[in-house]
């Protein structure tokens, strides 16, 4: 179980950074013009989105499925827990690390060309890490894996940006949305799955191996319907402001990622004190480099807007309620109760389905008749589903079965699948001004994946301190309410903020 404890507790989603990288990425053009015409549509759009939103997909599944496999990784390579730990965190630490560059190299080369190669690269590294031959050969192979997907993930934005005029982008986003929690609740299913099969007699390898063909029919496709000629403009970089953000959220990322399964040693604590002041400083030169008219990261004045402020709660709330749901739900399922990556898989598939369903077919018919009231609805919905399966491990008990729980799931993927591919798409359109578009939607981005680390972690400290050393599932049972209870304190947080939003519908 120790193990169990140390690969989930990394189970922290690392795009912290993609505000500066997203913003870096949004079309330019509009931001030193706001009155420009409106441009052109680009006539494949739609066909080019669901290659480009393939990259973001993919990152999320990688993330998450390794954390199935870490069993049969350690007996299959005879790797201790450091290297374990490594496998699991070296992927998160190199891409977090490299979305402001990859999203910089995006605007300084093309972000067409940035997302074929960092797709063709991606697959490469997934191909590597397959044939890994030890645990420190995939640790080194998972950093490269990492890194070229910080290339890839950056230009997804950028290119919505791009191809779609503003009446559509708000579809656009809201597929965007949807991809985030369908690559994570992928990774959980499709993982247990693929290591069930065992394809070949690939065993682990297989959820590695399957990212080649992918990515390469992604090169190619992308390659064909992705725009050829993007707009000339290209922004001056702002190495202080990228590097300055990037070095404030690592310092609060790895204390985060390694201090529990380091017992929190006081380094942890200095390194997250140390984020606050050098975050502070990052903000100061970007006001005043926003000042002398020139083109920061991220930009200083929208934060201080009420609407934009609401959404990087809500944004940031409801993903962390989900990382942590998804954490602690996992704990019980294989360590609870006993069962194999399979099952467990499996009984996350109708949480999986009921959040495609909702997010692909109800979402925006919803919305289009309550406008922002979408997410009040959705966080309602995962407020119910929280409170139904607090209700059932109350009353079952160490009784209690994984059949028991998926009905409060699903509600959970209802309102999930309802409401997090609708954020972006309701603070854009509720008062952003159309040449802050780009950076709004890359800061929501990152608060949303921001909150998926904190939220793994609080909500996976608290399970923890709960469960102490118990192994009995009464134990896990316990666990799992108090850190659903909690889950939905956030939750109410998030209701709460979504009605600072106006009722406005955006139609795409």
């Amino acid at each position: 179980m120790q193990l169990r404890r140390t690969i989930l507790e990394n189970h922290v989603s690392v795009t912290e950074t993609s505000a500066a990288a997203s913003a870096a990425s949004a079309p330019a053009a509009d931001t030193t013009n706001p009155r420009r015409p409106a441009f052109t549509a680009y006539p494949a759009r739609w066909r080019a989105l669901p290659v480009i939103l393939t990259a973001m997909f993919m990152a999320m599944f990688d993330y998450f499925v390794v954390n199935v496999a870490a069993s049969s990784l350690q007996h299959d390579l005879h790797v201790g827990s450091a290297a374990l730990e490594l496998i699991v965190g070296g992927y998160g630490f190199a891409y977090a690390s490299g979305l402001i560059t990859g999203g910089r190299l995006g605007d300084l080369h093309g972000h067409r060309r940035l997302f074929v190669f960092g797709m063709a690269l991606f697959a490469i590294a997934s191909l590597l890490c397959g044939l890994s031959p030890s645990g420190w050969s995939l640790v080194a192979f998972r950093v490269l894996q990492g890194g070229t997907a910080a290339l890839m993930v950056p230009q997804v934005l950028a290119l919505i940006n791009t191809m779609f005029p503003p009446e559509e982008r708000a579809r656009a986003m809201s597929a965007f949305g949807a991809t985030i929690g369908i690559g994570a609740v992928a990774g959980q299913v499709l993982g247990g799955v693929l290591l069930d099969a065992n394809l070949f007699g690939w065993g682990w390898r297989a959820i590695f191996f399957i990212n080649v063909p992918i990515g390469l029919a992604s090169v190619l496709l992308a390659a064909r319907w992705l725009p050829k000629h993007e707009p000339t403009h290209r922004p001056k970089l702002d190495p202080v402001g990228a590097i300055g953000i990037s070095l404030a959220l690592a310092l609060v990322l790895v204390p985060v990622t390694l201090g529990r399964p380091e017992g929190w040693p006081l380094w942890t604590f200095v390194s997250m004190a140390a984020a606050v002041p050098v975050m502070l400083a990052t903000l100061r030169y970007e006001n005043r480099l926003h000042a002398r008219d020139g083109q920061p990261v991220l930009d200083t004045n929208m934060v201080r807007e009420r609407v934009f402020a609401a959404g990087m709660v809500i944004s940031g709330g409801y993903l962390a309620f989900f990382a942590g749901f998804m954490l602690c739900l996992t704990l019980l399922l294989q360590d609870g109760l006993g069962l194999s990556p399979l099952r467990a898989g499996l009984a996350f598939a109708p949480l999986g389905v009921a959040f495609a369903v909702s997010s692909f077919t109800l979402a925006r018919r919803v919305a289009d008749r309550i406008g922002n009231r979408v997410i009040v609805l959705g966080a309602s919905l995962s407020f119910v589903g929280l409170a139904v399966t607090i209700g059932v491990l109350a009353w079952k008990g160490s009784a209690v079965t994984a059949l028991e729980l998926i009905p409060g799931g699903v509600v959970i993927g209802l309102g999930n699948g309802m409401a997090i591919p609708s954020m972006i798409g309701a603070v854009l359109s509720s008062g952003i001004e159309p040449h802050k578009a780009g950076m709004a939607a890359g800061a929501l981005t990152t608060a949303q994946q921001f909150g998926n680390a904190v939220g793994a972690t609080v909500l996976g400290t608290i399970f923890f301190s709960v469960l102490g050393n118990g192994v009995h599932l009464s134990s896990f049972v316990s666990a799992m309410e108090t850190a659903s209870a909690v889950g939905l304190g956030i939750v109410v947080l998030v209701l709460a903020s979504a009605f600072l939003l106006p009722k406005k519908v955006a139609r795409a």
